[in-house]
């Protein structure tokens, strides 16, 4: 898919849905501006007909009606057909094969739907940290490890809706969760997840935030953690330059954005010999990004 001028942000008038496996935000969006936001805890248990009964009530809370334009950025693997399906179990149990594009379109009609990350990477290309950037990746550092991938002003999809789904590879830096039952990924050793596993596992009760505030406290415990997490994510990055070379790697999610860590990626990255260099940088748009981005996905679908 490429995209054209259409995408400057002004042009950007509609709604836009981000539906992550642990909150969910819906936005009214004017001239590539967030004007009226509302943002609740996703009911991962829900199945598509009531997730989106959900979604449906505060987005005609914030004025929306068919005619509009309506972008839907949802987590998980969503293949070249439309439909939806959890990669995940435990965060949204019921989702697997869902035909989320046939529903999304006989409910609200002009509407398109994209994973998260991938409406992350769009906006960061043509709005945030990758402006004039013709190869470029964007990591998302959350709950689980994502992202899409850009090369030649072009964005790549797949057939399965897997393209980027850059956690489930394998590193050497230990893990501490299986992801589809794999036992060394990136996802299994830098995600919020694992981090917390990492912690229960040494008899601490606390989340990912509250380890990365540990660290900060200079415990050393938590600071092994985090230091492990940022070691995968540099892996990954030494992968994808030597993979699929781009000028520029954007870093994202609540724990690719927390203070420090990409400066931890970095000195990772930078014991690596200079042909698994690549230019990293925190992403700029945060939790805006989805949203603008599955909006602007949806108008290059229609275009």
């Amino acid at each position: 898919m490429t995209y054209g001028e259409f995408a400057a942000r002004k042009k950007l008038n509609g709604y836009a849905v981000d539906l992550g496996g642990t909150k969910t935000s819906v936005a009214h969006i004017q001239r590539g501006e967030i004007i009226n936001q509302e943002t609740f805890p996703t009911q991962g248990s829900l199945r598509l007909d009531a997730q989106l009964d959900l979604i449906s009530s505060h987005l005609f809370s914030l004025g929306y009606s068919r005619k509009d334009n309506l972008g839907f950025a949802i987590t998980g693997q969503i293949d070249r057909q439309g439909v939806w399906s959890a990669v995940n179990s435990e965060t949204l149990p019921n989702i697997n094969g869902a035909p989320l594009a046939e529903t999304l379109k006989n409910r609200f009609g002009k509407v398109n739907c994209c994973n998260d990350a991938i409406a992350a990477t769009l906006a960061e290309f043509y709005y945030g940290a990758a402006i004039n950037v013709q190869d470029f990746v964007y990591l998302t550092v959350s709950t689980g490890v994502g992202g899409g991938v850009i090369v030649g002003n072009r964005l790549i999809e797949s057939s399965r809706g897997l393209a980027g789904h850059f956690g489930f590879t394998s590193v050497n830096a230990k893990s501490y969760t299986a992801v589809a039952n794999r036992q060394t990924t990136v996802e299994g050793s830098a995600g919020g997840k694992a981090i917390a596993s990492a912690a229960a596992a040494l008899g601490y009760d606390k989340n990912a935030k509250e380890v990365f505030m540990s660290a900060e406290a200079g415990e050393n415990w938590a600071n092994d953690i985090i230091e492990t997490s940022a070691q995968a994510v540099a892996d990954l990055c030494a992968n994808i330059a030597v993979s699929l070379d781009p000028e520029l790697i954007a870093i994202g999610g609540s724990i690719g954005l927390a203070p420090g860590y990409i400066e931890r990626i970095e000195t990772h990255l930078h014991r690596e010999s200079a042909f698994f260099q690549c230019r990293l940088c925190s992403a700029q748009l945060t939790a805006d990004g989805p949203l603008l981005g599955a909006l602007a996905y949806t108008d290059a679908k229609y275009l």
